[in-house]
This record gives C-alpha cells, structure tokens and sequence, in this order.
C-alpha cells in the first residue's frame, strides 16, 4: 500500500523557499549517459562553502527506448538499465579523481532496473543511504536532493521509507513546463515514467526545473570550453574531453562538433541552490503526470516550485570561476 505525504499549503511554502547559506545536499545522477551531469558533480563539489555535498548515487539510464530514433541500431547507451548505473558510477568516481577528492563511502550503487510496480521497490546502497541520512536530518533543515537523471533511486526510496517526504526536498530537472500540452519527450522523465509519476504523487516537496526550455539555454560552445574549462587543472582537461568525445554524437549522427554547441543542462540544479537568482522560480500546483506523458492540472494537488527562467550568463560565469580557483 502506497503512502502519500498529506501537508497544508503552508507547511510546502516553507519548505520549498530558496535556501540561504550553506545546505546539506546528495545528488543522484545517470553521469554517464552525457557530459552535463559530470559539469554538474564537479561544479557542486568545487562549492563547500555553499553545498556540503553527503554523496553522489549512480542511477540507472538506457537510451533502449530510443533505439527507433537513432541512426544506428546497434550502441553501448542502448545497453540495460544496471549497465548504465555502473558506468555511471565509474564516471562520477572519475569526477572525484580528476577533483583529487576521496570518494570512499561517498559514491554509491543505485538501482539496477527501472520501477516495475509501486509495490516492488529495489533497495539499493543509494536507498539506503537517502533513507537513513534523511531520517536524521533536523525537522526544520531538509536534506537537497540534486536529481539529475530518472527518478527510480528516488521513487525507489520513497517507497521504502515514505517518513522521508518530510526530511527532502527533491530537486529534478527534466521535462516541458506544467502548463505545456505536447507530451513530454524528455529523457529523465519518459525512461522510467512509472518512477517520475510518484515522484510528482508521493507528496515530497519538489523544486522542479523544466530542461526545455529553461535548462536548454545553458549551451557551451566549443570556443569557450577551449577559453574557461580547458587548461583548468585535471577537472577541466577531463570536462574537456568529454565534450569532444561526446558519447551521444554518433547516436544522434553528428559527424563533426566544431559546428555544434552542446547544453549542459544539469548545472541548472546547483546554480539554483548556490544563487537562486540564477534560476528564477514560483510556486505552483503539482501536475498530474499522465500515461501519455502529458501533464494534467489539478488546482486540489499540492504545491510545487517551478523555474520559468535561467540567468545563463551568470550561472557560467561562476561556473568557469569554480573551475579557475581549483587549477
């Protein structure tokens, strides 16, 4: 039996104010299935003075559902779920190496499928950790939920331990807009849609930040990752190289990047929690997610904060700062 938190309109207003100061924070991420994730971790991890960062989750991801769009039929991103979790894993492990920073206990193994059903959840050293590092959270202090991919590690911890709706605040970029009436063709959202739905139906406070398109103007060119991230120590010569080894440009059939800028689309969720400025938002109803991948309004659902902007310059201006004080 499913368990939704039930909290008044005031009670989710306070909750999902702008954070001041320094807040404790875990990010959940599919970090290997393209380069903004990596930017993301990285950027988080260069700001103590503004993210205690707890620890980083792998999350499943496939570009299986996909495979009809692509120009080729046969890929390694085509690959099952639990395959993408642990690549992604080695690739935030990489992140930490690349920063000279000690990742014993702090990057962990999430789930190995997508939610089959809300009455199986997959408990995971990702569950795990969220669940007990949110129970022994302060009552008046939330635990940041940085969600930069599915929503299974999530939906999966949910689940499991509904009491920690009251002790997080979720963070997710994916998707249009709630007042959008196309479908939503968004990768975070449709690979596990089952995940996304109770994500948005559990009650968790959420912060959500639309990918398109607010996240999709924080777009790098080639010319200035040579200018602000190359050169920049081991993190930048390592961001570097993945933006010119892209491992999404022979799935979606780019020969070439010089002619091609790429969005880095997760650095919207830290810049919202350094500089909520940055990413200006307001307070609406949670939307019901539909089978079609539709949003549907509901004025009787909970609140929600939403994103209807991004300050892009500003966001990488301080970006490309992070990564200067570290070389």
């Amino acid at each position: 039996m499913t368990q939704a938190l039930q909290r008044d309109d005031a009670w989710y207003r306070e909750r999902l104010a702008p954070p001041a100061g320094r807040v404790r924070v875990v990010i959940d991420t599919d970090a290997a299935n393209e380069i903004d994730d990596p930017f993301a971790i990285a950027w988080a991890l260069l700001s103590p003075d503004r993210l205690q960062v707890e620890a980083v989750y792998a999350a499943p991801y496939s570009f299986a559902h996909r495979r009809s769009q692509s120009r080729v039929q046969q890929h390694r991103q085509f690959d099952p779920p639990g395959v993408g979790m642990e690549r992604s894993h080695a690739a935030i492990l990489a992140v930490y190496d690349k920063l000279g920073l000690d990742s014993r206990g702090r990057v962990l193994h999430g789930s190995t499928r997508y939610l089959a059903a809300l009455e199986t959840p997959e408990r995971s050293e990702a569950t795990d950790h969220l669940i007990a590092t949110a129970l022994a959270m302060p009552a008046h202090e939330p635990l940041y939920v940085i969600a930069i991919g599915c929503a299974t590690n999530l939906a999966n911890a949910l689940l499991l331990e509904p009491a920690i709706a009251e002790r997080i605040v979720v963070v997710w970029t994916s998707g249009y807009p709630s007042h959008a009436p196309h479908p939503n063709h968004s990768f975070n959202l449709e690979q596990d849609l089952l995940a996304s739905q109770w994500l948005l139906d559990s009650g968790v406070p959420h912060v959500y930040l639309p990918g398109f398109h607010v996240g999709a103007q924080l777009r790098l060119s080639l010319p200035e990752m040579e200018r602000w991230v190359r050169g920049c120590g081991a993190i930048g010569e390592h961001l570097f190289e993945l933006y010119t080894h892209n491992p999404l440009w022979d799935l979606l059939g780019i020969n070439s990047f010089e002619a091609h800028s790429w969005v880095i689309w997760d650095l919207i969720n830290i810049a919202w929690l350094i500089e909520p400025s940055w990413v200006p938002s307001e307070i609406v109803r949670t939307p019901w997610l539909s089978n079609d991948k539709r949003w549907r309004a509901d004025a009787t659902r909970h609140p929600m904060r939403e994103a209807h902007g991004v300050q892009r310059d500003a966001i990488f201006a301080a970006f490309f700062e992070a990564l200067r004080r570290a070389d």
